[in-house]
């Protein structure tokens, strides 16, 4: 009977610590993956993808550097953070201002083209955030969007600030007309965004509109499919293991990080586009976001488009779409 029950707690702590060892990999993997360091750190590199993926922006980068118009800038967050973004003003001044969120292992440099579309085809202001953890911003790991959304909004302030009031002389209003537009990881961090601006101490005013392309419904969500998809593995018990590790290490668990209930707070215009061979962030996932948006919504559902390649598929189309939608908003 006693070897029973020794060998019985020997069992269950064997159990333990496995599911521990698996949780810990999976968080691991998630969010400290390899490409934070080769990819999203290596600047260079990024540069050299876009002008080869997009060859529009050399000459119109080369034409900021130039004038010394792509400019750095440097806070730091609530949490004692130094956070990096990239800044170009408008030719012209304006109070149009967009706010341009990367996706998972990327970073500002790597959201160029939609900096293109904003500064070259529309006349905005831009700013293009490094997410913690990305880019030549601190961190360690990846957020998901979750605590990203703070750090966002600190940025929409600061935008407003080196937008708006610096140029107070220049027009008419002392505040900027914002368009937060994110893609992948970056929408999702913007519908995160999105259910904070109009309540309590995180109001801004203005913010006027979102665009969210192929963001997931939470991370949850994600995480599961992903989970399915690489290693067919169910989501029980590893995920749930998982996400209670990310609430003791990183303060947030995976369930609690949900664009899907961020945007049912939402009451600001927001476009929503999705490809339809997307399977990173499954096409589906736009269909339950967008129903629990309310008004006002549009949504583009990207003929033939994989993961975050809209643009690069349909960039007259998309260009258009978001000339359209912003500009309804934003004049």
């Amino acid at each position: 009977m006693k070897k029973t029950i020794k060998y019985s707690i020997l069992g269950l702590a064997a159990l333990c610590t496995l599911l521990l060892c698996g949780g810990y990999y999976m968080l691991g993997y998630a969010l400290k993956p390899e490409e934070l360091v080769t990819r999203s750190r290596d600047i260079a590199s990024s540069y050299e993808l876009m002008y080869e993926h997009y060859p529009e922006l050399q000459p119109w980068m080369d034409s900021l550097m130039t004038v010394g118009a792509l400019k750095d800038f440097y806070i730091e967050n609530d949490r004692g953070e130094t956070l990096h973004a990239l800044y170009v003003a408008a030719a012209l001044p304006t109070d149009k201002t967009a706010v341009i969120v990367h996706g998972y292992t990327d970073n500002a440099v790597r959201m160029l083209m939609i900096g293109y579309l904003y500064s070259k085809e529309m006349g905005f202001n831009i700013l293009l955030p490094d997410l913690y953890g990305h880019g030549m911003s601190e961190g360690t790991h990846v957020q998901m969007g979750w605590k990203d959304r703070l750090d966002v909004l600190q940025w929409t302030e600061t935008a407003d600030e080196l937008f708006g009031r610096s140029h107070a002389d220049s027009i008419s209003s002392r505040s900027t007309k914002m368009v937060v537009h994110g893609i992948s990881m970056g929408a999702a961090t913007t519908m995160m965004v999105s259910g904070e601006v109009e309540h309590g101490q995180y109001q801004q005013p203005f913010i006027k509109c979102f665009v969210e392309d192929c963001g997931y419904t939470s991370v949850w969500d994600e995480f599961r499919g992903e989970l399915k998809e690489q290693f067919g593995l169910p989501p029980f018990p590893l995920l749930h293991t998982a996400s209670w590790l990310s609430r003791q290490e990183y303060g947030w668990d995976f369930r609690e990080a949900s664009a899907l209930e961020q945007v049912k707070k939402c009451t600001l215009p927001m476009l929503f586009i999705h490809g339809d061979a997307d399977t990173f962030v499954p096409t589906w996932m736009v269909y339950p976001l967008y129903e629990a948006k309310p008004e006002p919504k549009e949504l583009w559902i990207v003929p033939g488009a994989t993961h975050a390649m809209s643009y690069k598929d349909y960039p007259q189309e998309y260009t258009e779409h978001v000339k359209k939608f912003v500009g309804k908003y934003i004049h």
